[in-house]
């Protein structure tokens, strides 16, 4: 037998499909991928299935011997001047902290194994376990994320919402087409149990490349029961936390992913979206190369702490970047999630909305 996340698979005497960390958006969409994540898995395997995801639970904020800090995600952004101590061969030595072996939870998260280009939501994707880490470790740091208006944008299997929901006063875990939407709310109801007495949890319908506010709100039933309230839209004007996990793989999909953002940021420019994203590498004839175009692309939205001369001279023009983007340093990171592995091309930025900008 095989694990994965702790679940025991049947070994398959026939050879997997081709695995990849990514959507290959250059494939027709018919085409059927493979999350890195479901390595393991029966390939052969149709349908919805469900996996064990093995959590290491840090301990409450208040007694967190990492606590102390007024501001847990500042003190883990990049900075070159932070000091750091290496051993003797030059490595990095990091403080590890005492583990409980019982203060633990499992995830329960129904996904596909494979899924065509459309419907890579209905898969669990890296990225989206490393912001799963993340989210656990500023809740076990501070108290930044309790009682917060949050909202997921491209959820897919809702794995980070649900967990958030352990704190925050209301999350609204959104991605697009029923298939996916469906899914998600199964998760949702799967993983009740460890919400806080007082979240509310609600998975919504939000298509990037639709106007926002949705103009049918309260007024067409007949939109199913992932359409917005009136009620929704006023209590997702109160959020100050947007989260979204492997959603930068189509240049036109990330288009309409800036598009909605700024929409959903504009009116509070103390907004935060935290999101992480995996590097994608594909050979191109115009370079020639194995380049990370769709990664180049997602840098173009946003004045970031390495941007060169030619981009700061944009603080004066209209065509300025909307957004600044700020990276998150991951080797301060623990995996509490268990038995997966980060790869070296995921990332987590922290974004807001460039104050200089002009709206």
């Amino acid at each position: 037998m095989e694990r994965e996340n702790g679940v025991e698979q049947p070994r398959t005497s026939s050879s997997p499909p081709p695995l990849y960390s990514s959507p290959v958006v250059s494939w027709r969409e018919e085409e059927q991928v493979m999350s890195e994540v479901h390595l393991g898995c029966p390939p052969n395997h149709s349908g919805p299935h469900v996996s064990h995801f093995t959590i290491l639970l840090p301990p409450p904020h208040g007694t967190s011997t990492l606590r102390g800090h007024t501001d847990a995600v500042d003190d883990i952004s990049v900075s070159t001047s932070t000091m750091f101590d290496l051993d003797e061969d030059g490595d990095l030595i990091l403080t590890r902290r005492k583990k409980s072996p019982s203060h633990h939870l499992v995830l329960t998260i129904q996904h596909n194994i494979t899924s065509s280009i459309p419907r890579v939501g209905l898969q669990v994707w890296r990225a989206e376990l490393v912001l799963a880490d993340f989210v656990l470790h500023v809740m076990s740091m501070s108290s930044d994320f309790d009682e917060v208006v949050a909202l997921e944008l491209g959820a897919g299997t809702g794995l980070v919402g649900i967990l958030l929901a352990q704190v925050a006063k209301t999350v609204f875990i959104t991605d697009h087409g029923n298939e996916v939407l469906e899914n998600c709310e199964k998760n949702v109801d799967l993983n009740a149990e460890i919400f806080h007495g007082k979240a509310s949890v609600h998975v919504r319908e939000l298509d990037w490349k639709d106007s926002w506010p949705p103009q049918e709100a309260n007024t067409s039933p007949s939109k199913g029961r992932y359409s917005w309230a009136q009620s929704d839209i006023e209590e997702l004007k109160k959020s100050s936390l947007l989260l979204a996990a492997d959603v930068i793989y189509s240049d036109d999909l990330t288009d309409a992913f800036f598009s909605i953002l700024k929409k959903l940021m504009s009116d509070n420019l103390e907004k935060v979206l935290y999101l992480a994203l995996e590097k994608r590498y594909n050979f191109t004839l115009d370079d020639l190369d194995v380049v990370a175009n769709g990664y180049s692309h997602f840098l173009r939205y946003m004045i970031t702490g390495e941007a060169d001369d030619a981009v700061s001279k944009q603080l004066d023009s209209a065509s300025e970047p909307f957004f600044v983007g700020e990276q998150i340093d991951l080797r301060f990171i623990p995996c509490y999630v268990r038995d997966y592995n980060r790869g070296h091309d995921v990332e987590i930025w922290k974004i807001k909305l460039n104050r200089r900008a002009r709206f």
